[in-house]
């Protein structure tokens, strides 16, 4: 386990602790343990080998022996006691956004409730509000968080799906029985989240073909089976994945049905009739006038476009946003690939919250092949992720100057994601700014003001002159904080004027811009900027999520600032000043 990990760990024990009504200093105890594990730079498993755990702040010996024994086997048995002795319903409860442990028992002593269930009754009824502390408002946010959480329960990120369907594909291929296959549906779209899993296969044998995939070892559950399609859940998660099994000359209708959008099918069948045409799952067929119907293409996705003269429609596309106009007249898109990416701008390391030193950070990105690497770690207000002091910022600058005459074959560049704070002023003054080579402005904090506050503090950032990016604009947290209320028209407008690039934060529990922002900002002529805000190496490879994205926004290679070289990327950067 990694130092998040450990540290999740200690803030669920204190968060049970609370529920429990432990005496507070117990409470206090973990929580300032975790808040030092995940400030730490070092791996704790090191440092467990060392013996020098106890040398951390509010680390005694009882947590250090806690911390050994998740490093060494991989779990904490006072943490899995603690949670036996908790109902199952309050520890679901606390996954609820903003929905705390102290208000839990609250609930819980009052009113009995132990359920999500209970509580969202009793949320709908206004029985909360008739405990002393709780208002009208907090029902309110209680139903919204418990919304959020219905969401996240129903809907897979795209990166986990795509990890298990991989999984069952390349279980599949080992099929001799099996011609061709592909996944489908909003996965094959790249969205951020999904709910299931479509799976086609091409076979002259999809009996056996089916046996096979309901007895893999992947399968938790088999939910259907019939003799060309089954149902079933995959093991360690709640997603269904649905196999389809196809004859060889509907391989290619049926998967350009099951790719597409709801609203793209209803656009395309419309198009074939109006050429003449049926269009379905089973085919693309000639319809004469007196209504007979002749199979015409299907076994390919090319043909069909093909005969209703129309370029190629990548599956991103296929949301009926303009792509099949735009393929009839042979002016869709020259996507982004991820071979387009020269580097990437929003990574932490040690200086804030992230977890690697600049050096290993580097070299990574050197690895990956990227032409440069951004270190654009947190200011000073925001403590939570330790936050740089203006004076570790000119060790910062110090220390790249001297990594970039060490390593050649990539340019390290300095910046910093800078607070822009409740009152619409910045972190740092213009004097530190503009030392940096970047800057990168978000919101952490505030994110209840009033639609026009919210803007007024982007559009505010926008027009500093030291200011190149807007990261993560909309502050969503997916399953935990909806998208803020902002006037993005207003946000646009001031991007364009400013030439600050909005950004595509692409850590999986971002997602923001998504892809309908992306392309008004594409038809704006705003440039984007692709952040993976990585705080370990191994999430700088979220920058394929950020790719998917983008080709789901219409982007090309012009439109996104870190496809350009270096040279040209830094005359862009100073171009404001």
């Amino acid at each position: 386990m990694d130092n998040k990990q450990i540290a999740n760990i200690f803030r669920k024990i204190a968060e049970i602790l609370e529920l429990q009504g432990a005496i507070i200093f117990r409470i206090r105890a973990y929580e300032r343990a975790a808040d030092t594990i995940e400030r730490l730079g070092a791996e704790l498993k090191v440092m467990a080998e060392q013996d020098t755990l106890t040398t951390l702040s509010g680390i005694g010996k009882d947590l250090s022996d806690k911390i050994k024994e998740i490093v060494e086997t991989g779990s904490l048995k006072y943490y899995g006691d603690l949670k036996k002795e908790v109902p199952e319903g309050l520890l679901q409860m606390l996954k609820i956004s903003g929905l705390g442990p102290k208000t839990v028992k609250l609930i819980n002593d009052n009113l009995k409730i132990n359920t999500i269930e209970g509580l969202e009754k009793a949320a709908r009824e206004g029985e909360l509000r008739k405990i002393e502390g709780i208002r009208e408002k907090t029902e309110e946010n209680i139903l919204r968080g418990i919304d959020l959480f219905k969401k996240r329960e129903e809907r897979t990120l795209f990166y986990k799906a795509s990890d298990i369907s991989d999984k069952f594909i390349e279980q599949l291929k080992k099929m001799k029985e099996i011609d061709k296959i592909e996944s489908a549906g909003s996965l094959r779209r790249k969205k951020w989240t999904v709910k299931d899993i479509d799976i086609l296969v091409t076979s002259k044998q999809p009996e056996k073909v089916i046996d096979t995939f309901v007895k893999l070892s992947l399968v938790s559950e088999v939910l259907a089976k019939g003799s060309t399609k089954s149902s079933v859940i995959a093991k360690d998660s709640n997603l269904q994945v649905d196999l389809r099994v196809l004859e060889a000359s509907k391989f290619g209708s049926a998967l350009m049905h099951f790719t597409g959008s709801k609203a793209f099918n209803v656009k395309l069948r419309q198009l074939a009739i109006k050429k003449g045409y049926k269009v379905s799952e089973y085919g693309l067929f000639s319809v004469s006038p007196d209504k007979k119907e002749e199979l015409i293409a299907g076994q390919t996705e090319d043909e069909i476009f093909s005969r209703m003269e129309l370029v190629y429609i990548p599956p991103e596309l296929r949301e009926d946003r303009g792509e099949i106009e735009a393929a009839q007249s042979n002016k869709l898109p020259e996507l982004i690939n991820i071979q387009d990416i020269r580097g990437d701008l929003h990574v932490h390391s040690t200086y804030s919250d992230g977890k690697d030193t600049i050096e290993i950070i580097a070299q990574e990105a050197k690895r990956l092949g990227y032409r440069y690497i951004g270190i654009s770690d947190h200011s000073q207000s925001l403590r939570v992720a330790n936050g740089m002091s203006i004076e570790n910022i000119f060790k910062k600058i110090e220390e790249i100057k001297k990594l970039n005459k060490s390593i050649k074959g990539i340019e390290i560049l300095c910046g910093t994601e800078v607070d822009i704070l409740p009152d619409g002023t910045i972190d740092y003054p213009d004097s530190v700014l503009k030392e940096l080579d970047f800057c990168i402005a978000a919101v952490h904090s505030g994110f209840k003001q009033t639609k026009e506050k919210l803007t007024k503090r982007i559009v505010s950032a926008c027009k500093n002159k030291y200011i190149n990016i807007i990261a993560h604009p909309t502050g969503v947290l997916w399953g935990v904080r909806e998208e803020c209320e902002i006037d993005f028209d207003e946000v646009l407008k001031a991007a364009l004027e400013n030439d600050t690039a909005l950004e595509i934060n692409c850590h999986p529990m971002r997602g923001d811009l998504n892809s309908l922002n992306i392309l008004k900002a594409r038809r704006a002529g705003v440039k984007i900027a692709i952040g993976s805000d990585a705080h370990i190496i191994s999430e700088l490879k979220f920058m394929d999520l950020g790719v998917n994205l983008s080709r789901r926004g219409w982007l090309e290679k012009n439109d996104i600032i870190n496809c350009m070289e270096v040279s040209k990327l830094e005359k862009w950067l100073q171009k404001k000043q």
